[in-house]
């Protein structure tokens, strides 16, 4: 078995740092004793490297599951850029591609191998992992596969069977944001047996953490400016909808700021060009909803504002982690007006339909006696008499989970202007539905809650800091 001096070798070698962090010489030596692994470490403090240094003493391919497509790439041209052989699979890739790479991994021309999670909704591709030399199943953003988390994100909950049908490989699960019970659940979800779990603390000491109270868009405006103009560096002002990020952007240039917006409304283009100014510090801020920001690593972001309260103190603490991961003092001032929670209310309704809504997209669709429907969401509610876009996506989802319908890939790629054809919707069981409204409803109760409980943080007397540690059972 490799040695925990065989790891600072590769460490100074490959990466170029003389020792460990905090809290990575622990993980490493239990991962190179051949121990299953759960993760707990602040966003910035290197869980990544927790993996990719024994991907490159382990004799196997290490396979990480990302849910972070968009910045696959990058992250493979950093590790390449390095000189470690390193590749990626998903969605943007042809089917021959895929079919090159998984060749290429049986030949261990690399060593590490990053995989979107709804890749594994094909058998064929299971299959084919099957036959690749692997020696790690690392599952990166972790809490992911709760549902009790604040991004659960369905096709996680497939990595268990992965896992066994790989004969039980060895895991490490790795995030910055779970509460005890979301990392109970985590070891249950993926069935690790006896994993050795590090929890590295949820303290950032070098952020300041401040709600402010506010009552007028001018007095959040206001603030803003004044943060962005007294603060030698970059910063990232986070809205909750796509309409608040283009109003908060326009303002902050009428005021002389240089400003990028980023929301996943727009095309692939214009949001790589906003995110390529914002790092290069071409314009000092970013204002963007929750779509920016994972896998984002610009030491110098010396403030995060939130124009909006988040959804959970999870997400809260997520997006302030961008700040200040080079170490010296940065600013999450979070702007609180009681009156936005009704944007997460209505985010909330949407994403976890009564059954009632289900059942009438159900008959909508099977209504219209075709096999092979093709018609945008709106077109949908107006046939289901449902006027919430996001409830009828959500209830789409919630056939498809079920088997009753499947949705193609649209025809047409998205162009600048963001126009896409809709997806294809396949009619597959025209029966009861099986969904059980129990876990709907549960799911939205849940979240209820998660708002709560950052709300409460909002009114608190008590230390900010300490209420979020606290929170996180540290």
């Amino acid at each position: 078995m490799p040695s925990l001096s065989d790891a600072i070798t590769t460490l100074r070698q490959h990466f170029g740092f003389d020792d460990f962090r905090e809290g990575q010489r622990e993980v490493v030596g239990s991962i190179l004793e051949g121990k299953d692994a759960v993760v707990v470490m602040p966003t910035g403090s290197g869980k990544s490297l927790c993996y990719q240094l024994p991907a490159m003493i382990l004799d196997g391919v290490t396979l990480v599951v990302s849910p972070l497509i968009a910045l696959m790439k990058d992250q493979v041209d950093a590790l390449q850029a390095r000189g470690l052989p390193a590749t990626f699979i998903n969605s943007s890739l042809s089917d021959i591609e895929q079919r090159a790479r998984i060749d290429s991994l049986r030949r261990r021309a690399h060593k590490l191998v990053y995989i979107a999670p709804e890749r594994f909704r094909s058998s064929r591709f299971v299959s084919a992992i099957q036959s690749i030399p692997i020696s790690l199943f690392a599952v990166d953003e972790a809490h992911c596969i709760s549902t009790w988390g604040h991004d659960f994100r369905p096709d996680y909950l497939r990595l268990k069977h992965v896992i066994r049908s790989l004969g039980h490989i060895q895991t490490i699960a790795l995030t910055a944001t779970a509460t005890p019970y979301v990392r109970s659940d985590i070891i249950q979800q993926l069935g690790l047996s006896q994993p050795q779990t590090f929890v590295s603390g949820f303290d950032r000491p070098n952020l300041s953490i401040e709600v402010v109270h506010t009552e007028k868009e001018k007095e959040k405006i206001s603030r803003i400016r004044h943060l962005a103009k007294k603060t030698d560096g970059s910063g990232i002002v986070y809205a909750s909808t796509r309409k608040s990020v283009e109003q908060v952007g326009r303002e902050l240039k009428t005021a002389g700021l240089t400003v990028s917006t980023y929301h996943a409304g727009m095309s692939d283009g214009i949001r790589i060009k906003a995110q390529e100014d914002f790092m290069s510090g071409r314009t000092q801020m970013i204002v963007a909803t929750n779509a920016f920001g994972m896998g984002i690593d610009k030491p110098d972001i010396r403030f995060v504002a939130h124009y909006q309260i988040p959804g959970s103190i999870e997400a809260y603490y997520q997006e302030i982690g961008r700040a200040g991961r080079d170490g010296l003092p940065s600013t999450c001032v979070l702007l609180f007006n009681y009156a936005d929670k009704n944007t997460h209310d209505f985010f909330i309704e949407g994403s976890y339909p009564d059954i009632s809504t289900v059942k009438n997209v159900y008959a909508a669709l099977s209504g219209t006696g075709l096999k092979r429907i093709e018609m945008t969401t709106a077109q949908i509610g107006k046939l289901s008499g449902e006027k919430n876009e996001l409830a009828v996506q959500s209830a789409l989802y919630l056939l498809e989970r079920a088997g009753h319908i499947s949705r193609e890939a649209p025809a047409v790629p998205r162009g600048e202007r963001g126009a896409r054809s809709p997806r294809a919707i396949v009619m597959l069981d025209i029966g009861p539905i099986r969904d059980d409204p129990r876990q709907i409803a549960g799911r939205a109760d849940l979240e209820r809650r998660k708002l709560r409980e950052l709300i409460n943080l909002c009114y608190t007397d008590y230390c900010y800091r300490a209420h979020i540690l606290n929170y996180f059972g540290d």
